[in-house]
């Protein structure tokens, strides 16, 4: 076989596979050819270097907002993905049924990276979220759309994962969990798998998740006090344990408000790692607290999680969740994506978002990205 691409000399960390190995990693024809030591070069073969790099497959970011000039809470994915190492950028309900149209066609179909999305089941998705205009979609039920998203849903199933729906004091006001509750059934109509955003109460952390079904997604899973998963006295609250043992994924979301070191410790302390690590980036978060995807998993590796499990909550848990089996993994005939990372030692400063600071000493960074079987990053592996 003539491979297009072999990225050479790498630790590959695949946890789909437990491989954890200094070997090459071919790709042809937009997919994973082959992972072995030593693989042949053709004349055509473009030869990557990344001798003393990390290669994984490619990064997932399960939580962004990348509705670039539909909404204003949105980034740039492709830049984002270019300096973060993010693959697969999953849109978490920037746009609803009555704007998702233009999301696909002027964001979507244009991009480089792949943009997956979680459609929102307010029309207009969340349309006001800035510094001077911050506006709870879910608060007003007249903007609920049961009906044309599903209709949308089923229409767009190659790109649209799931359903999304905010809820909490600020996303929901005194409309509490009843748009959960809508969002469920435009769940269970399209057969997609749900993800709910949790802020203050009401209502409560355990309401929540005491609604949600085996495969949908409690996202900002580590919140800081109110709405926390840990108890006061440092335990994990009993109705978190049933939701897990139920099937339910607890996903970062880190963002402007909703991730705390208090929270992780806790959390970790007791043996309860987050399913997926994402960084729930936006305008508000992209020059901190959350900065960027390799930035929150840095966090989680200082908390002493481990490099594999970190890598594991961004590659293959997140592509589980999305129930795309063919991302996040380096077999032969998966998507032809992969991240060539770099663990850096130092002392680095990383933040919460209530102003807490911990003191790092390694930094994951983004080295290279490889899209659809082809070395997409601009600079060189270095």
């Amino acid at each position: 076989m003539t491979y297009d691409l072999i990225l050479r000399g790498g630790r590959v960390i695949d946890p789909s596979q437990r491989l954890d190995a200094v070997t090459d990693v071919a790709f042809a024809g937009g997919k994973v050819a082959r992972v072995g030591p030593k693989l042949e070069a053709g004349p055509g073969t473009d030869v990557r270097d990344v001798t003393g790099r990390i290669v994984t497959p490619g990064l997932i970011d399960l939580h962004t907002h990348v509705y670039w000039g539909g909404t204003s809470l949105g980034i740039d994915a492709e830049e984002f993905c270019r300096t973060s190492g993010v693959t697969t950028s999953v849109d978490t309900g920037s746009a609803g049924p009555g704007n998702f149209a233009g999301f696909r066609k002027h964001v979507i179909e244009r991009s480089q990276v792949r943009i997956l999305a979680y459609l929102h089941v307010s029309h207009a998705g969340i349309f006001g979220f800035s510094d001077r205009v911050m506006v709870g979609e879910s608060g007003d039920l007249r903007l609920m759309n049961p009906i044309d998203a599903v209709e949308v849903a089923n229409a767009n199933r190659d790109v649209i994962v799931g359903i999304k729906v905010r809820v909490g004091l600020h996303a929901s006001g005194t409309s509490g969990a009843v748009p959960l509750k809508i969002a469920l059934e435009v769940a269970d109509a399209t057969g997609m798998p749900l993800m709910a955003h949790i802020d203050h109460p009401p209502p409560s952390y355990e309401e929540v998740i005491d609604m949600l079904r085996p495969g949908d997604v409690l996202t900002h899973a580590f919140r800081p006090f109110p709405n926390s998963p840990a108890t006061h006295q440092g335990t994990v609250k009993r109705e978190v344990l049933e939701a897990r043992k139920r099937g339910v994924k607890f996903d970062i979301g880190h963002g402007k408000g909703s991730f705390a070191f208090k929270t992780a410790r806790a959390m970790l302390a007791n043996g309860f790692m987050p399913d997926t690590i994402s960084s729930d980036v936006h305008v508000l978060c992209i020059n901190g607290p959350a900065y960027d995807q390799v930035t929150t998993m840095s966090k989680f590796l200082c908390l002493g999680m481990p490099l594999g499990d970190v890598i594991a909550a961004s590659t293959v848990n997140a592509a589980m969740a999305l129930k795309r089996p063919e991302l996040g993994s380096l077999k032969p005939g998966s998507v032809g994506d992969a991240t060539i990372l770099s663990v850096d030692e130092g002392r680095f400063d990383y933040v919460d978002v209530v102003g807490e600071h911990l003191e790092g000493d390694r930094k994951i960074n983004s080295r290279g990205v490889v899209v659809a079987g082809r070395w997409w990053h601009p600079g060189p592996a270095a």
